[in-house]
């Protein structure tokens, strides 16, 4: 299926991180996903955004299961039903959806395909600022340069429902390759010894800006160029400390 992710899509070239155990490797139209075949959830996403065409369509598409991988090998229907679990995108829809309008729409069915979900706490989406906003707040950043990101994106894996959610934005400033690493936190939300999510506390999700380098060693992922890029350590903001954040304005790039 179509090219995947694209390592030389910024102008310094950023492989697509690798675990060291074995994956199926997934391509779709401009990402790819790396499926941990035991866990059935991806160890790692990996999607190239341009910015400056992005377009705006119409919600299309349906979860499916793909074919290139045994049914049992990926975390099909039968994970969210009769629960309050939601399909979280790891690829968000509009992530793709840029360039020809045929292109992109097909680029957008493709993140339907269950490689690319993850079950997520019923009220996900109360976090849209802080998690699935950050793409966006680093673009509407990177506005002065060619308005291209990479984006990198997976739970943490481990028991069956993830209680953690991790993502490093990559963009090419003035000063060469930068990028940023996030962790959002459902474990407050989540009844791990009954695979259930419990009724959602106030402040159930927190979303943290953290160094690169704990992310990679949260994952075990070689994170290469883009720990050496992290912006927290290059603007001394607080170097290897988390930011917890409260609102975009908290972000550092």
């Amino acid at each position: 299926m179509a090219d995947g992710y694209d390592p030389d899509f910024l102008p310094t070239t950023l492989p697509l991180p690798r675990p060291a155990r074995d994956v199926h490797e997934l391509t779709y139209p401009r990402f790819t996903v790396l499926l941990d075949g035991v866990r059935r959830l991806a160890a790692v996403t990996g999607v190239n955004i341009d910015g400056g065409a992005l377009l705006d369509l119409p919600r299309t598409g349906e979860w499916r299961l793909d074919e290139r991988v045994d049914a049992d090998r990926q975390a099909g229907p039968e994970v969210y039903s009769r629960n309050d679990l939601d399909r979280g995108h790891l690829v968000r829809r509009r992530d793709p959806g840029w360039g020809e309008v045929a292109a992109a729409r097909d680029a957008m069915e493709a993140t339907f395909f269950y490689p690319n979900a993850a079950p997520q706490a019923a009220g996900f989406n109360q976090s849209k600022e802080l998690w699935l906003g950050l793409e966006d707040h680093v673009l509407a950043y990177a506005e002065s340069t060619d308005q291209r990101i990479s984006v990198f994106t997976a739970p943490v894996l481990g028991i069956r429902i993830p209680l953690r959610f991790w993502k490093v934005a990559a963009w090419e400033s003035s000063d060469g390759l930068s990028s940023a690493g996030f962790v959002l936190d459902q474990s407050a939300l989540v009844d791990a010894a009954r695979g259930v999510t419990a009724p959602p506390p106030l402040g159930g999700f927190r979303t943290f800006q953290v160094p690169v380098a704990e992310i990679g060693e949260l994952t075990g992922l070689e994170l290469g160029p883009l720990t050496d890029a992290d912006v927290l350590v290059h603007q001394g903001a607080r170097p290897l400390a988390r930011i917890e954040l409260s609102s975009a304005d908290d972000i550092v790039l």
